[in-house]
């Protein structure tokens, strides 16, 4: 499984919202475009798609950006992957009915297994896992 370009903008930019959410206050696409090294020509295409998927919401005028529309802890890695691309593991074997079946069922297996590890993982669980790292001693 390849994960594009996008789909990393998409978690960065997710994630730098929700390092913010506790500000309850929205930030600017400049601001998580230069926060994170990124294109705000195409950092503001994936934020429109983020907020179809009700991930993210934009806040009109002077003092405007965008937020997240959840808490950090309700929103998946598979959420915002899933936004990206559709489905998060396909072949098209699962559907040939050439396949033998005993490979179908390897597919079906490997599709659960990175399903259920993208949901376990969420934004807060990224960021108390940043926040760890800050407070190790070296000696």
């Amino acid at each position: 499984m390849k994960l594009s370009v996008k789909s990393d903008y998409a978690a960065r930019a997710v994630l730098s919202l929700a390092r913010r959410h506790h500000l309850n206050a929205p930030t600017r696409l400049d601001e998580i475009a230069s926060e994170n090294g990124l294109p705000a020509s195409y950092l503001v295409q994936i934020l429109i798609e983020l907020k179809s998927h009700q991930i993210v919401r934009s806040v009109r005028g002077k003092e405007g950006g965008y937020q997240l529309s959840r808490s950090p802890a309700e929103i998946s890695l598979a959420d915002v992957l899933r936004c990206m691309h559709g489905p998060l593991f396909e072949s098209p074997a699962m559907a040939d009915p050439h396949c033998a079946p005993e490979l179908r069922d390897g597919w079906r297996q490997l599709q659960a297994g990175v399903e259920a590890e993208a949901e376990s993982i969420n934004f807060q669980q990224l960021l108390d896992s940043g926040s760890d790292r800050g407070r190790m001693f070296y000696i």
